[in-house]
């Protein structure tokens, strides 16, 4: 997935399932390599990405 200015409120639960996608492989690397407050942070990213998702507010939580 490109992400690009031309983006639309209509593609924001897409881009919340992508940024929880791409967070929680990076939480998984950094965990494998120790890096506890990264990981935390990551998965924090995760978790609230996750709710957009499953709340259908993304379109509201897109860009104002």
């Amino acid at each position: 997935m490109t992400i690009t200015d031309g983006q639309t409120r209509d593609d924001a639960p897409t881009a919340a399932h992508y940024i929880a996608s791409l967070t929680q492989e990076l939480a998984e690397l950094a965990k494998s390599h120790e890096f506890e407050a990264l990981a935390y942070i990551l998965d924090m990213a995760r978790l609230e990405a996750d709710q957009i998702c499953k709340r259908g507010l993304g379109a509201k939580s897109f860009g104002g």
